[in-house]
């Protein structure tokens, strides 16, 4: 793995720490005891894990098909992939959200989210 490719590992790790951050916030807003991750939200989080692992594979060939400049690597188009793959799962959560499906739980609360 060359430096460049290094880059996509830091920046996928880093969206999924985002998306953790931003969902676990909207949870805890005035919550009062510990969070618990529903299954809901294990599928949600596994489902990031694999789209930014698919990108990997499917984001060069996609810069190339749609952005066929020189000046465009596989680095960038992975790294664009993870940002876009954080704002999807912004657009996941609130679909989520109006259905009453909570990604987590209060511990002794009911099953739907603030």
């Amino acid at each position: 793995m060359n430096a460049q490719d290094a880059i996509f590992p830091f920046t996928a790790l880093l969206m999924l720490g985002l998306i953790w951050i931003r969902t676990r916030i909207q949870y805890s807003r005035g919550a009062e005891g510990p969070l618990r991750l529903q299954r809901a939200g294990q599928i949600y989080f596994g489902s990031a894990v694999v789209l930014l692992a698919v990108g990997w594979f499917v984001a060069p060939a996609l810069g190339q098909t749609f952005w066929p400049v020189p000046g465009v690597t596989p680095t960038l188009m992975r790294v664009v992939w993870c940002l876009a793959t954080y704002y999807i799962f912004i657009v996941v959560h609130r679909v989520m959200k109006t259905r009453g499906t909570g990604v987590f739980r209060q511990e002794g609360a009911s099953l739907s989210p603030r």
